[in-house]
């Protein structure tokens, strides 16, 4: 079975379009890019179908313009995969470094466990994983009690599940990674693999540093029900998991 994959990319990212074709070229892949969403190029005032309110509520900080775009590209992704009728696909962000295997493993994962909806390939962290199965290509998948696992650079999605993000993730409440493992707020079925599939390059973010992450933050005084709206995730993500 061959499984497209589904690339976003900047205009303005020229050299790292040009690397990952380069690579896709080489293990045969069939890649599709997808124009990506300048964050920088959209003014708050201009942002579409975004809660800032409860971005800020939920996440103690302000919404950078990076986060803004990564969220309406992923969404231009999807629709654009779920727009062909096919069944399956892989959506990459394109600092993300592709492995000879990868679509191999991604048809594996998926086929592994028949209710899911997106399979992650790839996250910063993963604490507490619960194992549900482990694919014909070896990789164990299941879910994690603790996050945000971080990270939605790689993941492959059933058509279904395409469907479930494009509604229940339409309005941007979190940023995209955080978004995309929080399942049992949207009933879609989200696991991850243990280990990673495929892993980001060395490049930078197109979003951000992390002194600009820290610099949007609150005061702590500022982000007490942020606190509470976290604890009550985080069980959420305890109950979720194991009930895997």
């Amino acid at each position: 079975m061959s499984i497209r994959i589904y690339a976003i990319n900047l205009d303005r990212s020229v050299d790292r379009w040009r690397s990952l074709s380069l690579s896709a070229d080489a293990f045969g892949f069939d890649l599709v890019r997808i124009s990506g969403v300048d964050g920088a190029e959209t003014p708050p005032e201009e942002r579409v179908d975004c809660n800032s309110k409860k971005f800020k509520r939920n996440n103690g900080r302000s919404m950078l313009p990076g986060e803004y775009g990564c969220y309406r590209s992923h969404l231009g992704a999807l629709a654009a995969f779920y727009a062909t009728g096919e069944l399956t696909a892989v959506i990459v962000e394109d600092d993300i470094k592709l492995s000879v295997d990868l679509v191999v493993r991604a048809d594996a994962a998926i086929k592994a466990i028949p209710d899911a909806d997106v399979v992650k390939l790839c996250n910063h962290r993963v604490v507490g994983f619960k194992h549900v199965t482990t694919s014909e290509a070896g990789d164990e998948i299941g879910r994690a009690s603790h996050g945000p696992q971080g990270s939605a650079a790689c993941y492959v999605v059933t058509r279904k599940g395409a469907k479930r993000l494009l509604e229940g993730l339409n309005i941007m409440e979190y940023p995209w990674d955080v978004a995309l493992e929080r399942g049992w707020a949207y009933d879609a079925q989200i696991y991850t693999t243990r280990y990673d599939v495929a892993a980001p390059g060395r490049d930078s973010t197109t979003i951000a540093t992390s002194s600009v992450y820290r610099s949007t933050k609150f005061p702590w005084w500022k982000r007490f029900r942020t606190y509470a709206i976290r604890i009550r995730e985080t069980i959420c993500r305890i109950g979720y998991a194991r009930n895997g």
